[in-house]
């Protein structure tokens, strides 16, 4: 007679929904993108529909970079972890930067580069916002982990760029509307707060395992 032996059954793997989550959040960052253009080609955008199409996707890729910024913050000061989600938020910010500047070129100046060209050298808000876009394209093309592996260190000193991205992002949209509205005044504010963040980053990291180390210290 031959004993058999008992052992445990292999738990299954909980389903990872994390790549699930991610593509949605894709989906549902490219829905007012589709939203507007349909409101376009509908003709419900208003008296000029190809500038209101071209600032609406301009607006979203200022929420979206913004968005990018805050996960670090929001993450340090307590707030829930979505760094898993910081890639997928900056990669939408570049995709409404490139789709915004697609737009300019093709519907606002119908590909007349002996006007784009001027505009881009003459007028200011056009040149910073080119500048901004300039330096958004290395940072999209290295959103990987190919990327990251081969860069090193420099990634992250390459990643720094979007501080500027964003500055650019917001002065490039306050010159172009002429007037300061209160979404103007809220990007500016966020943009200033998220960028102080990181001056005061250290500081308030000690601050924060201080607080959880005292937290730990009264459970004890």
């Amino acid at each position: 007679m031959t004993a058999t032996s008992t052992r445990p059954a292999a738990r299954a793997r909980p389903f990872n929904w994390l790549p699930v989550k991610i593509w949605a959040l894709y989906i549902v960052g490219l829905i007012p993108a589709v939203w507007y253009f349909y409101l376009g080609a509908t003709g419900n955008l208003g008296a000029d529909p190809v500038v209101t199409f071209e600032h609406n996707l301009g607006f979203w890729a200022i929420r979206f970079l913004l968005a990018t910024l805050a996960v670090t913050p929001i993450f340090i000061l307590g707030g829930p972890n979505l760094i898993a989600y910081r890639r997928a938020l900056g990669l939408l910010g570049f995709w409404y930067v490139l789709f915004h500047f697609t737009v300019y070129l093709t519907l606002d100046r119908a590909l007349d580069f002996s006007a784009i060209i001027p505009d881009i050298v003459k007028r200011p808000y056009i040149t910073i916002g080119m500048l901004g876009f300039i330096m958004l394209i290395p940072l999209a093309l290295t959103s990987n982990r190919f990327s990251i592996r081969r860069l090193g260190p420099r990634w992250n000193k390459l990643h720094k760029l979007s501080y500027l991205v964003i500055i650019a992002g917001v002065v490039h949209f306050v010159m172009s509307t002429k007037v300061l509205i209160v979404e103007q005044t809220i990007y500016i504010v966020l943009t200033a707060l998220l960028l102080g963040f990181r001056v005061f980053k250290k500081p308030i990291m000690n601050w924060r395992k201080e607080r959880m180390k005292a937290k730990r210290l009264a459970k004890a």
